[in-house]
């Protein structure tokens, strides 16, 4: 009867390890600990080599990259079976360095994040030092060399956590800077300056934003230089459109049809006048 107990522990202990850890994947540098109950001469502590490999007694060198604990364990009892009488071997994942994540782009520092555990896009740009800085509408997660489907600007702008996903080891994020964003009101402004790009800016907002007209200004002699784009939404050439803007009916009559919306790399300028 206390045989029977002891066995069934042992197999509680070696399910309930399997189901704690089925979908890490083992990578190079990994520690683990193999325990084969009931033979402690076979149990150890190792290192995933840098060739994916580790050497166990009796087992000699098995590939351990690219197995979860649980696949690993069952292809060390097949193994072992050649040695030991129904062995029961267990893999547990002790240290972690394959599950890396990559980011790039100008936006934020590069650098090379190592996760003790799962998580998803969301918590993870949570901790992303300069995000703010990023373009996250044309940001991008690549995995396995192929584009994801996720629109990273819709999750942490808009706050649709539904678009969240989870991450896996070598996923690369892109994070492109948001320079192309920004819109330039030059002139007669008081504080001319550069204000980053939002969805419904208007013409109004950026004047207001850059301190209003000087007293020199002239509100009827504003301007839009805009780039061109095709269809595909690519830059057609250096040369922009200019749109001029009679201001005087919407500042003084309040005529909201002349608060025209801007777009993403809008230069305003606004010209002084004397009368």
């Amino acid at each position: 009867m206390k045989r029977m107990l002891f066995c069934l522990c042992v197999l509680g202990l070696f399910f309930a390890s399997v189901a704690w850890s089925t979908d890490y994947i083992i990578g190079d540098g990994d520690s683990l600990s193999v325990a084969v109950w009931g033979v402690p001469e076979l149990s150890v502590s190792i290192i995933v080599r840098p060739d994916g490999k580790i050497t166990l007694p009796a087992a000699g060198d098995v590939v351990a990259t690219g197995f979860t604990p649980s696949q690993l364990g069952q292809e060390l009892t097949r193994i072992l079976g050649d040695y030991v009488k129904a062995p029961i071997v267990t893999v547990t994942v002790v240290g972690i360095t394959n599950n890396r994540i990559y980011i790039s782009g100008s936006g934020v520092p590069s650098q090379v994040v190592l996760l003790t555990g799962r998580t998803t896009l969301f918590k993870l740009m949570c901790g992303v030092e300069g995000i703010v800085n990023a373009d996250l509408q044309r940001a991008s997660v690549v995995r396995n060399g192929e584009k994801l489907n996720v629109d990273v600007y819709d999750l942490f702008i808009d706050g649709n956590i539904k678009a969240d996903i989870d991450l896996m080891p070598d996923d690369i994020l892109f994070f492109p800077s948001n320079e192309l964003n920004k819109v330039y009101v030059v002139g007669a402004v008081n504080t001319p300056r550069a204000i980053m790009f939002r969805d419904g800016l208007r013409i109004l907002d950026v004047i207001l934003e850059s301190g209003g007209f000087t007293k020199f200004a002239k509100a009827s002699a504003v301007s839009i230089l805009r780039k061109k784009f095709d269809e595909q939404g690519n830059e057609l050439s250096d040369d922009r459109v200019r749109i001029k803007l009679n201001l005087d009916d919407l500042m003084n009559d309040g005529e909201l049809e002349h608060n025209i919306s801007l777009q993403r790399g809008d230069y305003v300028l606004v010209k002084e006048g004397m009368f």
